[in-house]
């Protein structure tokens, strides 16, 4: 595994500068498709997509974003240990991405599982099902400004594209 200051990089450009950064487009295919299925809940779905790419490539940020759909369909089947196990385990993939990788906004994430795990702590015996409407899971959304440019994720990317 890399060694996580390497893996942070520069921070993105700011939120005011124009261009310079690629079009949602030119983000891989893999990372599109999770981001609709994620945000239509399908968490199961969303993290099977990612699942060839992060093989093939070794991504620990594409395992932190599988393990964070997965806490989801752990409270979809009211699997309490597994929300929580399965948010520290993607807390720790995803830590060493921030504040931002691959045009989505990392901090943001780290931030919603600590508050899903904080529920999860403070009502252990309440049903999993109940935390999805008070955790008020985000929708996922691509940012350009938020990719550094250098992700291995962008060349594998461009893979999928030429097959």
């Amino acid at each position: 595994m890399a060694d996580p200051e390497k893996r942070r990089g520069p921070r993105p450009t700011d939120p005011e500068t124009k261009g310079g950064g690629p079009d949602l487009h030119d983000l891989p295919q893999a990372l599109h498709r999770f981001l609709e299925l994620f945000n239509a809940r399908e968490y199961w779905e969303s993290h099977e997509v990612l699942e060839g790419p992060w093989r093939e490539g070794g991504s620990d940020f594409y395992q932190g974003l599988i393990l964070y759909a997965s806490a989801f369909v752990h409270a979809q089947r009211g699997n309490a240990h597994g929300v929580g196990a399965q948010l520290e385990k993607a807390e720790r993939k995803l830590a060493g991405y921030r504040p931002c990788y691959l045009g989505i906004d990392v901090d943001a994430v780290l931030a919603h599982a600590a508050r899903c795990r904080e529920i999860v702590e403070r009502r252990p015996d309440e049903d999993p099902h109940s935390w999805l409407g008070v955790a008020d899971v985000p929708r996922l959304e691509l940012d350009t400004r938020l990719v550094r440019g250098d992700e291995p994720e962008l060349r594998l990317g461009e893979r999928e594209t030429t097959r």
